[in-house]
């Protein structure tokens, strides 16, 4: 591993699964499952020459989950500066320099650095919450970017999106279930073509609170799969333990109950 300093409110973290490891602040910003999610569902580019996108990086958490699984080449965009510079010490800590490039700048003008037409997936857990005036946002202004519509729109992710892949290009993306219609009608749009859906649930009897959504670039309007769901959490009590499959994404080993 790589050494890299740590500043007074971080900490190094690591996803078992994966064998990687992340920095972290609890005072500007820590991946949530959801990154993890992503990174599950997402197939990144096998070839030695395939390229990925993750839009909206943050501290860096699905390009670096998503690194081992490629042999191709990765890039992270995050507009954030300290959060920038935490995914980059990030890729430094695990020797991943040669394979992950940090671009620390507005999505929307990514193009600029990246040609069009040049990728074969792009990832994105972007902010989930509109920027409405009377929107309640987080006092902490990381956390407010990132979770709400500030500093770009779910159009504008699509948009990127779309001018960034190849024809028949994937992309990947976690959203919130009450979004779902307005991201596949925008990822119309913006000629994405949905082909798997995920609902993730807390526990059974819930109702959904994570979609997983996988599009392709100029792809026909049929042939979606709608994918078993996922659980969060076993049934045992309202704080039971991971459910088998999340275990197995967090920590890469079964459980006893799988």
């Amino acid at each position: 591993m790589g050494d890299v300093k740590l500043l007074a409110d971080e900490r190094v973290d690591q996803l078992y699964s994966q064998d990687i490891q992340i920095i972290q602040s609890s005072q500007v910003f820590s991946f949530s499952l959801d990154a993890v999610l992503l990174a599950n569902f997402a197939k990144a580019p096998a070839s030695p020459k395939g390229k990925l996108v993750d839009l909206c990086a943050g501290n860096g958490a699905v390009g670096l989950f998503m690194a081992p699984r490629t042999r191709g080449k990765i890039a992270m965009v995050e507009l954030q500066p300290r959060l920038a510079d935490m995914a980059q010490r990030s890729v430094v800590l695990n020797d991943l320099a040669d394979k992950v490039t940090v671009y620390n700048q507005d999505l929307a003008i990514i193009t600029e650095q990246i040609p069009k037409d040049s990728i074969d997936v792009v990832t994105c857990n972007p902010p989930y919450f509109s920027d409405l005036p009377d929107s309640k946002k987080n006092p902490n202004n990381y956390l407010a970017i990132a979770r709400h519509e500030i500093a770009t729109t779910l159009n504008t992710v699509l948009a990127t999106t779309s001018d960034l892949l190849k024809m028949n290009g994937k992309a990947y993306f976690v959203h919130r279930p009450d979004r779902l219609v307005e991201l596949l009608a925008l990822m119309t749009a913006n000629r994405l073509a949905a082909k798997r859906l995920q609902f993730v649930y807390p526990k059974a009897g819930r109702d959904a609170n994570i979609v997983l959504v996988e599009a392709i670039k100029d792809g026909k309007a049929t042939g979606l799969k709608i994918l078993p769901p996922i659980m969060t959490y076993d049934d045992h009590g309202d704080h039971g333990e991971y459910s088998p499959i999340i275990h197995k994404m967090l920590y890469g080993e079964s459980t006893t109950n799988e």
